[in-house]
């Protein structure tokens, strides 16, 4: 074989060999879900696990998962995964308290899986719709409402000050209470700011009514307790009038 038939038929065997899917691990299924792009769960069907890598339980059931996922396909469902760990907004908003958290979702409706962890058992709850027997999440308590919104946004919150005041500490070299103080102090300008903000946006909304000032009056009113004393001397006048009248008959 010439040399340049043999140096083709080696670049062939290279490409084929490197893009093998065993050659750099098989593309996984699972569909990773952040805080951009988890409204994409509101539409259609999802199986969504939440899970920690340090988890043991969860690293158990990484290879069902990945395995159920192949499926997804077939059985018209999105397979999805999201780390808790990055992701602390969702872990809020769907109220994780415990790894690994399984939620089945359909058309915006949230239900929480409790039954096994097998592959076997991910199918049948979805083929033969177990997840009908569900009581679904109530809206108030639902991902998408203002309420979930307001603890995922407390919960974004609470990670950023945990990674300023790492920041402050590691890479500032301030002391800890040096870092509490900044808190202390910001915490204490956004009250003063928010406040004067709600007394603002309150005097727009509803002023205060002034009174106006009553005219000047010329004639001044007797105050009430001179009434009754005038109405006594007039008596005592009378009375002195008719005994100089009784006086002067007599004589």
């Amino acid at each position: 074989m010439a040399p340049s038939g043999r140096l083709v038929s080696l670049v062939a065997l290279v490409v084929v060999f490197w893009g093998a899917p065993w050659a750099h691990g098989r593309r996984s299924d699972v569909r990773v879900i952040t805080d951009e792009n988890w409204t994409e769960l509101l539409e259609g069907e999802w199986m969504i696990e939440f899970y920690a890598p340090r988890c043991p339980a969860c690293q158990n059931l990484q290879p069902e998962w990945e395995s159920f996922a192949e499926w997804g396909e077939d059985l018209e469902v999105n397979v999805a995964k999201v780390d808790v760990t990055e992701q602390t907004g969702l872990s809020g908003r769907f109220i994780i308290t415990a790894l690994p958290t399984i939620y089945h979702c359909k058309d915006g409706e949230f239900r929480r899986y409790q039954g096994p962890r097998t592959k076997k058992d991910f199918i049948n709850f979805l083929s033969e719709k177990e997840w009908e027997s569900i009581e679904p999440v109530s809206s108030w308590f639902g991902p998408g409402s203002v309420l979930m919104s307001s603890v995922s946004a407390l919960f974004r919150l609470s990670m950023y000050i945990r990674t300023c005041h790492n920041y402050f500490i590691e890479d500032l070299g301030l002391p800890v209470w040096g870092s509490y103080t900044v808190f202390a102090l910001v915490t204490l300008l956004s009250g003063l700011l928010l406040g004067l903000g709600m007394i603002f946006v309150a005097d727009c909304l509803c002023p205060s009514k002034r009174r106006k000032p009553q005219p000047y009056s010329s004639k001044k009113s007797l105050p009430e307790f001179s009434q009754p004393l005038k109405k006594v001397e007039e008596e005592q006048e009378a009375d002195e009038e008719d005994v100089s009248e009784e006086e002067a008959d007599k004589s």
